[in-house]
C-alpha cells in the first residue's frame, strides 16, 4: 500500500469502535499519525491498532466544544500539528426505529447535538491548527439514507441531510484557507457496533440489499478507501462533494 498520508496527522472522531476504528486503521496504514477521539474509553481501540508511536486516544464528547478544543490541543502536543479531520462521531447504532411522533425530545436533541453540532464544534476547534499547516482536509461522514428519506429514523435522516448541506457551506467558507471539505455517505454497513443492536441491524436490511446494484452486504473495508482518498492529496482539487458508497442503491 502506498503511504499517501506519510507525515500527516489525522483526528478520527468516534474512533473507538466500528467504522471509526476501521477508518483510523486505514489512515495509519497510509502513513498518518492518528488520534482517535471518542466519548468511550479509547484504550481498547489503541491496543487493536497496535501502533503506539503513531496513534493516540482522547476521550471527548463532540457535542461539547471544550472537549473538541482539548482534543485538538492534545493532538498538536503529541504530533505537532493537524492535517486531516474525519468527523465520524454520530448517534446511530444505538437507536431504535421509531415513528416520528414517538421520538423522545431528549433523543432528538442528542442526535442533533452529536451528528450536526458536533461537526461544527470539531471544525471550529480544528480550524486554527489546519490553518497553521497551510490547509488540510476535512472528511464528514454523512449517510446515503439522507437521499432515501427512510421512515422511522426522522432525527437521524434529518441530521445526515444537514451534514451534506454543511459540507457544501464549509467548502465555500474554508476553500480560501486551502482546506478541502468533502463527505462520504455510506449505505447500511455491517459494522461491529451495528451488529450489537438487532433492532437497527434488521431494520430494512433486506430492502436495502435488494435495492443495491451490487447484491451483497457492505463491510468497513468497502468504505476505508474512500475516506483515505478524501484525506489525501489524490482529492486535492475536490471540495464540497458527497461520495455515496452504498453498492449502487442511490444514484444522484
Amino acid at each position: 500500500m502506498t503511504a499517501r498520508l506519510d507525515g500527516k496527522v489525522a483526528i478520527v472522531t468516534g474512533g473507538a469502535a466500528g467504522l471509526g476504528l476501521a477508518y483510523a486503521g486505514r489512515l495509519l496504514a497510509e502513513g498518518a499519525r492518528v488520534v482517535i477521539a471518542d466519548i468511550a474509553d479509547p484504550a481498547g481501540a489503541l491496543k487493536r491498532l497496535d501502533a503506539p508511536a503513531a496513534s493516540h486516544g482522547v476521550r471527548a464528547d463532540v457535542a461539547v466544544f471544550a472537549d473538541c478544543q482539548r482534543m485538538v490541543d492534545e493532538t498538536r502536543r503529541r504530533f505537532g500539528g493537524l492535517d486531516v479531520l474525519v468527523n465520524n462521531a454520530a448517534v446511530f447504532a444505538t437507536l431504535t426505529p421509531t415513528p416520528l411522533e414517538a421520538i423522545a425530545e431528549a433523543e432528538w436533541d442528542r442526535v442533533m447535538a452529536v451528528n450536526v453540532k458536533g461537526i461544527w464544534n470539531c471544525v471550529r476547534a480544528a480550524l486554527p491548527a489546519l490553518q497553521a499547516r497551510g490547509g488540510g482536509r476535512i472528511v464528514n461522514v454523512a449517510s446515503a439514507i439522507a437521499a432515501k428519506g427512510t421512515p422511522g429514523l426522522l432525527h437521524y435522516v434529518t441530521s445526515k441531510g444537514a451534514v451534506i448541506a454543511m459540507t457544501r457551506a464549509l467548502a465555500r467558507e474554508l476553500g480560501p484557507h486551502g482546506i478541502a471539505v468533502n463527505a462520504i455517505a455510506p449505505g447500511l454497513t455491517m459494522s461491529e457496533t451495528l451488529r450489537a443492536n438487532p433492532a437497527m441491524l434488521e431494520f430494512q436490511r433486506e430492502a436495502v440489499l435488494a435495492s443495491r446494484s451490487l447484491k451483497r452486504e457492505a463491510i468497513a473495508e468497502d468504505l476505508e478507501g474512500t475516506v483515505a482518498f478524501l484525506a489525501s492529496a489524490d482529492s486535492a482539487f475536490m471540495t464540497g462533494q458527497t461520495l455515496i458508497v452504498d453498492g449502487g442503491s442511490v444514484f444522484v
